[in-house]
């Protein structure tokens, strides 16, 4: 167990302080969830983790209970993944995952950071293969015996364990597992009586594909990063800049 690697984030932009676009984010992944397993959290894992995201996120639990109702209901809209694949300045691998109830407005939204910072869109399959799908799991680490955690997750489907920082600069603990192993790891971590900072599914460069650059290249990349991700059809983005 060490340090996980993880790729550069973007701290010198305000990104995940804007409380509106996080929970609207939120919102989203509980829609798609209980559209897609059901309203009970305890029988749907994929909405265990929804919820569990907004307890990190400081979701107001009334807004939580909305959005389950408004989900199970017949006006809510049906949201659609969709992943998107693109080139940020200096030839950086960007990966755009949307959940959208209008993909015409979504593509022109997402083609234009693209064309005003200097990348360009990419087919589908160009960017995607430098990437593995994984599922990741982070924890406070505050008072856990990490030997003992790890050894005893690792039939559950951990792959990677190791020590990262969240956006404030706190310890947490993040743990990797196959994408079709996260609602066995999930479930293993929660029969320990624990509760994840949050857990959500990430794109990671594979080995051999990370870009270094200098700072100000760096920049330029972070830039296009964080007009994507400020879109509210943007759930994440993901990209191979080390």
């Amino acid at each position: 167990m060490g340090r996980i690697f993880e790729t550069r984030k973007a701290t010198m932009f305000a990104r995940w302080n804007k409380m509106a676009k996080v929970f609207t984010r939120i919102t989203k992944d509980i829609v798609i969830a209980v559209k897609a397993g059901g309203p009970d959290p305890t029988s749907n894992s994929a909405l265990r983790r929804a919820i569990q995201n907004a307890r990190a996120a400081n979701m107001p639990k009334n807004n939580v209970e909305s959005a389950i109702k408004r989900a199970s209901g017949q006006d809510q809209a049906d949201y659609q993944i969709v992943l998107y694949e693109g080139y940020a300045p200096h030839g950086v691998g960007v990966l755009v995952e949307t959940a959208t109830d209008n993909i015409v407005r979504t593509v022109a939204n997402v083609r234009f950071p693209f064309t005003k910072l200097g990348g360009s869109m990419a087919t589908s399959g160009g960017v995607s293969r430098m990437f593995k799908r994984m599922g990741a799991i982070r924890l406070d680490p505050e008072g856990l015996d990490l030997e003992t955690l790890e050894l005893e997750l690792i039939d559950h489907g951990l792959q990677e364990m190791g020590e990262t920082t969240g956006e404030k600069g706190e310890k947490q603990l993040l743990l990797r597992c196959e994408f079709g192993d996260f609602g066995k790891l999930q479930a293993a971590i929660e029969a320990k009586g624990l509760s994840p900072l949050s857990a959500e599914s990430e794109y990671i460069p594979l080995e051999g594909t990370l870009k270094e650059l200098p700072e100000e290249q760096a920049h330029e990349v972070l830039k296009l990063v964080d007009m994507l991700e400020q879109d509210e059809d943007v759930q994440h983005v993901f990209h191979n800049l080390a």
